[in-house]
């Protein structure tokens, strides 16, 4: 079941882990909220009910220790807005009316008061039975009338068979929200926040590591091992990521050392053969057999080459790369367009070959070129396009497979080995950037080449 919509939730491992851990805390935070809230009332209403019952038994032991002369002078004295005082020969609520049982104060009077005749209950304003005015003897007391809040009515009878009328307006607790209360809340879910997105930073800063040795491995196999430190888990992931690194390393190793050993074996009978070839009479045939052998002899350098990944093993110096475009516009007669210098940290010798296979294949292949370089924030991108009849849109990834050409004569007119592109694109990802192919809307093919400053 979804929560919250996708693009609603943190992109990064570290905003998820705070996002659920900052939920859990506020849910928890809110349970906690309320049960507190609960005991509190409860708490209140208790403490409320005892002092309530505490001032209304002192009152009725002053009341009856007064003469009754003076009773109405001593009752209007003790009247106040928190506690309403009547005397008189009725009570408010009557005879049956009220359950002293079912109130907290009834229950604290009758235990302060014993054998006395106790009426009480809750209600609001609206429902309050009022003093006949023409009854004999002391009003109810003052207030009685028109109070907001609701109110407790109690009715105490004296030892006279007079009675004595308390009305209690209703104190609501202090409000929760305040800012002496909520303010450490906030205080400790800041703290915590801190504390999470620092530990979560902490604990996810393994797969950091573990993503840019993945990306080390990517530009150069022989790149150095990922330390195994950490939780065990993280431990455990870099022995087996090193693992994989040395297998790989093993497995391109024995490959290289493959390729060379044909290398070197196929170069001795094309030595033999191109000697052979001088002693053929026919100079046509002659020179058609010294040109496929020459071809033979590329073929089999580029191969090594590439199978050496020759790209990833140069040394990257701070090289400027619109000098280095600039000159093989120059060599292929090709226009440039770009700034004067930009500097990046790159190996010159097969970055040059790369772009020098691109300008090649878009002279050949395409009837001319034209070649840009923009300067962005991190990378800089190199663009060849061409005027050619592009290419179809199947085609546009497999023409980097080794060997695979579009024209498949193969004569020495169109000329390549097939790998043209291939090294290009190792050579450009080997330096940490990327290469892709587009027919552009005017016709032609585009070359796009993405490097890191």
């Amino acid at each position: 079941m979804k929560v919250l919509p996708r693009h609603l939730l943190p992109d990064t491992l570290v905003g998820r882990t705070v996002l659920v851990l900052l939920v859990g805390l506020l849910l928890s935070q809110l349970a906690g909220i309320v049960l507190f809230t609960i005991n509190r009332l409860e708490l209140a209403s208790a403490l409320g009910s005892r002092q309530t019952a505490e001032r209304i038994a002192g009152v009725v032991q002053l009341v009856e220790e007064t003469p009754e002369a003076d009773r109405g002078r001593v009752i209007h004295a003790l009247d106040r807005p928190g506690l309403r005082v009547g005397w008189g020969r009725r009570p408010l609520l009557r005879g049956g009316e009220g359950a002293p049982e079912d109130l907290p104060v009834a229950i604290e009077l009758l235990r302060r008061l014993p054998g006395r005749e106790v009426h009480a209950e809750f209600r609001l304003p609206r429902s309050m039975p009022m003093m006949d005015p023409d009854e004999e003897g002391p009003a109810p007391g003052p207030g009685l009338r028109n109070n907001r809040p609701p109110l407790t009515l109690v009715s105490v009878r004296l030892e006279d068979g007079s009675w004595l009328n308390f009305v209690i307006p209703a104190q609501p607790p202090a409000p929760l929200w305040r800012p002496g209360f909520f303010a450490p809340l906030g205080g400790g879910l800041l703290v915590v926040t801190v504390l999470s997105v620092w530990a979560v930073r902490r604990a996810s800063r393994p797969l950091a590591s573990l993503a840019a040795a993945a990306e080390r491995l990517g530009r150069d196999v022989g790149a150095p091992p990922m330390p195994v430190t950490g939780p065990r888990e993280v431990r455990a992931a870099a022995v087996a990521f090193n693992r994989m690194q040395t297998r790989l390393k093993r497995f391109i190793d024995d490959r290289t050392q493959m390729v060379a050993a044909i290398s070197h074996d196929l170069r001795t009978p094309i030595t033999r053969l191109k000697l052979r070839a001088e002693f053929v009479d026919d100079e046509e045939q002659r020179l058609k057999m010294l040109a496929d052998l020459d071809e033979m002899e590329a073929m089999i350098a580029s191969t090594l080459a590439f199978a050496r990944d020759d790209a990833a093993r140069e040394p990257h110096l701070l090289i400027d790369l619109a000098e280095l475009l600039k000159g093989l516009c120059d060599d292929f007669e090709v226009p440039y367009q770009g700034p004067e210098h930009v500097e990046v940290i790159a190996g010159a010798i097969w970055l040059k070959r790369a772009f020098a296979n691109l300008l090649d294949n878009a002279k050949k292949y395409g009837g001319g070129a034209r070649l840009s370089l923009t300067v962005e924030a991190e990378q800089v991108s190199v663009v060849v396009d061409d005027d050619g009849p592009g290419l179809a849109t199947l085609e546009l990834d497999r023409v980097f497979a080794p060997f695979y050409r579009v024209e498949s004569s193969r004569n020495r007119a169109t000329g390549g080995t097939g790998l043209g592109l291939t090294v290009a694109r190792s050579a450009v990802r080997a330096h940490g950037g990327d290469i892709a192919l587009g027919n552009r809307q005017g016709g032609g093919l585009r070359v796009a080449v993405t490097l890191p400053r």
